[in-house]
């Protein structure tokens, strides 16, 4: 896909939709799908959502002792733990096991993610939020690659309109010239939508599409590491931490792009595009901020898209090899 495919499609959604409303009549029965972040917050919300409809999840989970909490009752749900995406070691053994007990994966939604932490360096001195939000999941995906071409499948990344404060910054990914996290954190989020760019491009003849999406503004466990005063200042919560953000969602409106993208027919056929309010999010304007909605070029550029892609396959080791393309 192009720059001139990123246009709204009509979907009869809007921000406001639901989860439940997104997946009304859905069924997937027999899918099997897997969700990473999926024991809290949006995660939580998508693995409920696919499960109701008939799919078997599998839940990547960092803990053996909150998962369960917070999965019961969901059935069908399925905990696969020890999954840390700054470690490539447990991401590796994490896509083992899942090559072991699946054969096919038909939806995966990349949900994880962290936002705006403090410099917090892994492995040998790579950037932390780049680590868990583009590395981990191009490690996870790539490696699981021959379950999703098995089934034909759709996989969904989570991007943010984060995206607009940075783009992929080449000469110093890392940060090595000094730190700003809100910049780290935008970085993160470009890496995301470019993943899915080349992801859709390299695996489409094999039925695999890929999309990328901003689920809204939510309060949820990504902004751990903000401090409640942090938030006060953005206008995001009062001092008890009740939202008090213009345009916020809930988690359930936050979760309804990324089960749309998962369902929906209209995106037959497509692939590699930036998804918000559950359609296809249209090209920002020249100055156009988080706040103004619509994706960046940049973040769609298939150039970049490939480079970055080339880059990131050297640096974490994995890649899609000839046998599976």
């Amino acid at each position: 896909m192009t720059s001139s495919d990123q246009h709204p499609l009509g979907s009869g959604f809007s921000a406001a939709s639901t989860a439940d409303e997104v997946m009304a009549g859905a069924r997937l029965d027999g899918r099997t799908a897997l969700v990473t972040g999926g024991t809290s917050g949006l995660g939580l919300e998508t693995t409920r959502s696919l499960a109701a409809a008939g799919a078997r999840v599998f839940v990547l989970a960092r803990s053996a002792d909150t998962a369960p909490r917070a999965l019961h009752g969901i059935e069908g749900a399925i905990v696969v733990d020890g999954f840390d995406l700054a470690d490539l070691g447990s991401v590796a053994r994490v896509a083992e096991e899942i090559t072991r007990r699946a054969h096919r994966i038909d939806v995966l939604v990349a949900a994880a993610g962290v936002m705006a932490t403090p410099r917090r360096p892994v492995g040998p001195g790579w950037d932390y939020q780049l680590s868990v939000n583009h590395f981990g999941h191009f490690a996870l995906v790539t490696r699981l690659f021959p379950l999703l071409a098995r089934a034909g499948a759709r996989v969904v990344v989570y991007s943010s309109a984060g995206h607009h404060v940075s783009g992929v910054r080449w000469r110093d990914p890392h940060f090595l010239g000094g730190y700003d996290k809100w910049a780290a954190y935008g970085q993160s989020k470009t890496a995301n939508a470019l993943f899915a760019v080349h992801l859709d491009r390299l695996g489409r003849h094999r039925g695999v599409r890929a999309f990328a999406l901003h689920p809204g503004k939510i309060i949820t466990g990504l902004q751990r590491d903000l401090p409640l005063a942090e938030q006060v200042d953005l206008g995001w919560v009062d001092a008890d931490g009740r939202v008090v953000g213009r345009d916020f969602k809930t988690p359930t409106q936050g979760a309804a792009t990324g089960l749309w993208a998962v369902t929906s027919p209209l995106l037959d056929g497509r692939g590699g595009l930036y998804l918000e309010d559950c359609d296809v999010a249209r090209i920002s304007a020249p100055t156009g901020t988080v706040d103004d909605g619509g994706v960046k070029p940049y973040a769609v550029d298939e150039a970049d898209a490939e480079r970055l892609w080339l880059l990131t396959a050297a640096i974490t080791a994995t890649d899609l090899t000839t046998r599976h393309l």
